[in-house]
This record gives C-alpha cells, structure tokens and sequence, in this order.
C-alpha cells in the first residue's frame, strides 16, 4: 500500500485557548491575533468607576464552535487526505474571519474558491464537493452563494481582460471596477482591510484569466490596489510549491484507489468462482 503524505496548505497549527484574548497560528494562511477585551477605568467626580468595555460589538464564537458548525451541517465522512486540509483551513479561515479588521470581498472570495476547487479537483462526488463547500462557508457565517457569485463575475471579467487593461481598472466605470477601486481605498486606510494569502491567490488567478505573463502587470496591479507586492510575491511562490505538492499526493491517492478497487474486484469474484466450480462439481457428481 502507497504511503500517501501530508499535504497541506499551510504548516500545522495550534489551536488556542477558547475565548482567549488572542489567537496564534503557524501556517500559510495564517494572520494576526484577534483581540479580545480591554478594561477603560474612568474618574467620575470624586469615584472611581472600573467599567468593562468590549472591543466589539459581540463576543466572535470560538474556533471549536466554527469546526463543530461544520461537522453538524455535513455529516458524512470525508477522505482523510481532504478533510485534514480543509479542517487546517477552516480553523484558520476562522482567525481571517473575526479578525476587527476583515472586511469580506470579491477577490478574497475569488482566492479562497481557486484554493477550494484546486484541493477538491477529482472528488468523487460533485454533489458531495458543492455540499461541502456550502457548510465550510456557513460555518463561518457567510454566503457560499456570494463567494461563488463574485468569483465567477471576476473570472468572467478578467478573461475579457489583457494586462494593460486589468491595471487601468481605476479610470474605467463598471461593477468589477468598482469592486478593485474600493479594495484600494480601504487598503490605503480609509475602511477595513486585511491582507491574506488567498487575496494574494484571488490577484494570481485575475493574472492568470487575463492571460497577464508579464511580471510588471503584477507589480501594476499591486500598486494600484496598494498592496505591498513583496508579500504577494512571497505568497504565491509558497503557492505554486504547495500545489505542486498537491498534485503528487493526488496521483498517489489515485494509484491507491485504483489498487484498492482492483482488489475488491478480485474479492467479488473468487466467491462467483468457487460457487461456479461447486455447481459444476455438484452436476458432475449427480450425473
């Protein structure tokens, strides 16, 4: 039997106390802690008044509640070598998430559905894939519809792209363009913004649709959308090296499928076999 290795998207990490003032995460899609509560201690005339502050509006649920939303919503068992990866991205997905600063847009959504159906290509399943994907997304509190929705208005907008055009997004009207103007705003300080690595993924596919090899329309890009391109360079190259790993351990998992299968197969028909010599032998001996 094939030994099939651990592939994953990011080193392993660890999950932190539930409801701790942060959180710490070792691994590719990993991001800064979230914060937790602060106590304000005021002077009101001659008193003093310690009044307990929360620094949000809710108390965010804790990964564990994340992992186990998902586990409720799709109960059926799912291949060790996709439910390790998509458990690791879950919990760190979750960090993103409740994160004060992340604010949900299209070419994140855009990355994180590339990440999904690269990991998901070849399941067994497509109704099963779309299943999953729906309660991941869920888990977190947000719209598999939406995700889907804005990854595919990209995709569909960016083929009709070139790399001159894909950088010029700012002095053209349209909705995709109004999505990048307002990306870069809010990563400029005027609004929430958290750089990840599937924004950096969800950038890489625009290139990628719009047929943009040109390493200067990456750095265009980035400029206009003021994203620091040392790290989206730094995340992609990871990228491409884990997909890489991705793909190995995909061929490893289908030799052993296959191998498995075949020996069913052989199982099934030594019994046909041995009921067939019985009969013969019991007909020859009749006779």
């Amino acid at each position: 039997m094939a030994s099939i290795p651990s592939v994953s998207f990011a080193s392993p990490c660890r999950q932190a106390a539930e409801r701790r003032s942060n959180f710490s995460v070792a691994g590719f899609f990993a991001g800064p802690a979230l914060r937790g509560f602060g106590f304000d201690v005021r002077k009101i005339s001659t008193r003093m008044v310690v009044r307990c502050v929360a620094a949000a509006s809710y108390v965010p649920p804790t990964v564990s509640e994340t992992k186990l939303n998902f586990l409720k919503s799709y109960k059926r068992p799912i291949p060790s070598i996709y439910n390790t990866v998509l458990l690791e991205l879950l919990v760190q997905q979750h960090l993103m998430r409740y994160k004060k600063t992340y604010q949900y847009d299209a070419v994140f959504a855009l990355g994180f559905v590339t990440v999904y159906d690269q990991l998901m290509e070849g399941y067994t399943n497509n109704e099963d894939r779309d299943a999953i994907f729906k309660s991941y997304i869920q888990a977190l509190k947000e719209d598999p519809d939406q995700y889907r929705s804005d990854a595919k208005k990209l995709e569909e907008w960016a083929r009709a792209q070139t790399g001159t055009t894909l950088v010029e997004f700012s002095s053209r009207e349209g909705e995709v363009e109004a999505i990048l103007k307002d990306i870069s705003q809010r990563a400029q300080g005027k609004g929430n913004f958290s750089y990840s690595r599937f924004f950096a993924i969800g950038l890489f596919r625009l290139l990628e649709l719009a047929n943009a090899t040109d390493p200067t329309v990456l750095e265009k890009l980035c400029a206009a959308l003021n994203i620091n391109k040392r790290s989206v360079d730094r995340d992609l190259d990871v990228y491409r090296n884990l997909l890489s790993k991705l793909v190995q351990a995909k061929e490893l998992l289908k030799e052993y499928v296959d191998r498995e299968k075949k020996k069913r197969e052989e199982r099934s028909e030594s019994p046909q076999k041995a009921n067939e010599a019985i009969t013969k032998f019991a007909g020859d001996f009749v006779l």
